[in-house]
């Protein structure tokens, strides 16, 4: 089923969230800062290591809701570890337009 990215508005969002779709390290990596702080469901992460194992294996099934002007990105999604799931992706972007923090949690 084809997924409706058209709810994302934030040009650095859409080009993070289609890597991770496609699974593409050399798009999803040079997306963000050097610095980048991740905290996944509250506990902070360290975000290479993180998504190494996470690219290719993980993505959103649907994009239900875009809020905070293009940067949190609500929806359903499947992770072959943890199964399906709804969640968010909370992105902020530095001075530079690079990613410098990612939160990711579930929806409640």
């Amino acid at each position: 089923m084809a997924i409706d990215f058209s709810k994302l508005t934030n040009t650095k969002v859409k080009a993070a969230i289609d890597a991770l779709q496609k699974g593409d390290a050399k798009a999803w990596f040079p997306l963000f800062a050097a610095d980048v702080i991740l905290y996944d469901d509250g506990n902070q992460m360290h975000f290479n290591n993180f998504f190494k194992k996470a690219l290719g294996k993980e993505k959103f099934t649907s994009i239900d809701k875009v809020e905070n002007n293009g940067l949190d990105v609500y929806g359903h999604f499947h992770s072959n570890q943890w199964g399906d799931f709804e969640t968010n992706f909370k992105f902020q972007i530095n001075k530079d337009g690079k990613i410098s923090r990612l939160d990711i949690s579930p929806s409640l």
